[in-house]
């Protein structure tokens, strides 16, 4: 009973973890993240609605969070501790984008981490498919929105 107690327990915390991430990104901006979204007067032709994005970035999370906790699960000690630096250096890159993004408005410098970011995902979904197909399988959408998000990024580079 007690271990399934601390599974859950990791399992929330690393979702929790995941969230906070999101949540930290759009707090540090020190701007509306919505409001800067739509005062961007030049947005490319696919760029979706502005509350879009808050419940795909939930989901993301989650996923995200659920996939480390797959991993931390095995207790492979050595494979775990290196995919868990993957996980949070990843994680810290998608930290830093609204940053740069909103906050700091250096477009060109957003696109960089970002596609820095979109590296270190495909590096996380190699290295932990290699321990678990599922783990891998969850960061897939992740990978998805974050290459969209790439392409939204170059787009607002080119029109400024």
């Amino acid at each position: 009973m007690k271990k399934k107690i601390k599974q859950i327990i990791f399992l929330f915390s690393f979702i929790a973890i995941s969230l906070l991430t999101g949540y930290l990104g759009s707090q540090l901006t020190g701007v509306s993240i919505p409001e800067t979204y739509l005062s961007i007067s030049d947005k490319p032709s696919f760029f979706p609605p502005t509350w879009i994005f808050a419940p795909v970035w939930s989901i993301l999370y989650t996923l995200m969070g659920i996939s480390v906790y797959l991993i931390w699960k095995l207790r492979e000690k050595q494979k775990v501790k290196k995919l868990l630096i993957l996980f949070f250096v990843q994680l810290i890159l998608n930290l830093l984008w609204p940053i740069i993004f909103f906050g700091l408005g250096q477009y060109l410098l957003a696109f960089i981490d970002i596609v820095i970011l979109l590296i270190m995902i495909i590096m996380m979904i190699l290295s932990f498919g290699k321990i678990s197909k599922i783990s891998s399988y969850l960061l897939i959408p992740y990978l998805y929105w974050v290459g969209f998000a790439s392409m939204l990024n170059l787009a607002i580079v080119f029109t400024r």
